[in-house]
């Protein structure tokens, strides 16, 4: 028996990452594409954000762009706050039992919480077996708490989605 034939049998969600595609003839996961018995995400603690990947490749990030965000013309340089909110939607309207973020791709969403530099959202840097985890949000949680638009418009995205309940 194969891996994903036991996890199916065992009912053991996949991991299915959007920048991670376990089909190598593609270059990005479609969330939509997901089997329920799944987790989709957009990125991991050991990956960049969605910000941070977005000013990696300008190729890919095109590509990305128009393939899989259906949107035409030249991306923008930078992820701006209505980009990363569409990837986050595309990860909510999964058909996949999980949608997980990272706070720091939620907070993306707002031009106004959203760290400035993201380079200062990514959490872990496999590659370096000296780096150590000393992320930190940037804001207090009293105060995201308080952003009663943003709360209001995220659990909308939840709600209308059908993640609710």
């Amino acid at each position: 028996h194969s891996v994903p034939d036991v996890m199916k049998q065992l009912s053991i969600l996949s991991l299915e990452v959007q920048r991670m595609p376990k089909d190598p003839t593609i270059e990005f996961f479609h969330p939509k594409n997901a089997p329920y018995l799944s987790v989709v995400t957009p990125s991991t603690h050991d990956m960049s954000t969605i910000r941070g990947w977005w000013e990696e490749d300008r190729e890919k990030t095109q590509h990305f762009f128009n393939a899989i965000l259906g949107e035409h013309g030249t991306a923008p340089y930078f992820c701006e706050p209505w980009v990363n909110r569409a990837i986050v939607l595309q990860h909510l309207y999964s058909p996949a039992m999980w949608a997980i973020f990272q706070l720091q791709d939620i907070l993306g969403m707002s031009d106004t919480l959203r760290r400035e530099n993201p380079q200062e959202e990514r959490i872990n840097l496999p590659a370096n077996a000296t780096h150590y985890w000393n992320y930190r949000m940037h804001i207090p949680l009293e105060q995201l708490c308080k952003e009663q638009a943003f709360n209001d418009e995220l659990k909308d995205y939840i709600t209308n989605s059908g993640r609710a309940n």
